[in-house]
């Protein structure tokens, strides 16, 4: 638990309670004025969320996913075929990560967790393209943008 104060423009003061409230799981906004009266002092305080529906499962997400040679293949032949000091895309990125999190699934299973470190540092990377600063288990959210990947392909 931890408690956040804002300060902001009273006309955006529904959008940042509205983005506080899907953010985290918040207790009540209080809202008072700043000393001068331009402004609104916000605080509340606040928890991560805890993991939902929109979190898949391992299972969930990697359903529909090509075999792990598939994802080794091509993950292979994107690097090959691009230059030196070239930036790659987020796709590759999304599914380097996923199939290091699906490597990583098969040694935990075993009771091997070398892979896992490996698996979390691409995921990591991801969510640092995507949103940095954003505060969630790593690997669940590659899971949740893989499988939406997937459907959105079909």
């Amino acid at each position: 638990m931890f408690e956040i104060r804002v300060i902001c423009d009273p006309s955006d003061t529904d959008r940042v309670v509205a983005a506080l409230d899907s953010t985290f799981t918040t207790g009540t906004v209080t809202v008072y004025p700043t000393r001068d009266r331009t402004r609104n002092r916000l605080y509340v305080r606040a928890d991560h969320r805890t993991v939902s529906e929109s979190w898949p499962t391992p299972e969930q997400a990697y359903a529909n996913a090509p075999s792990l040679n598939s994802e080794i293949g091509w993950t292979a032949r994107t690097l090959a075929t691009a230059e030196c000091f070239t930036e790659l895309g987020r796709e590759f990125y999304l599914r380097k990560a996923a199939l290091l999190d699906r490597i990583a699934l098969y040694g935990e299973s075993d009771g091997f967790h070398d892979d896992t470190e490996t698996a979390v540092a691409a995921a990591l990377f991801l969510l640092d393209i995507d949103q940095p600063g954003v505060i969630c288990d790593p690997r669940a959210y590659v899971r949740q943008q893989y499988a939406r990947s997937l459907t959105a392909d079909q």
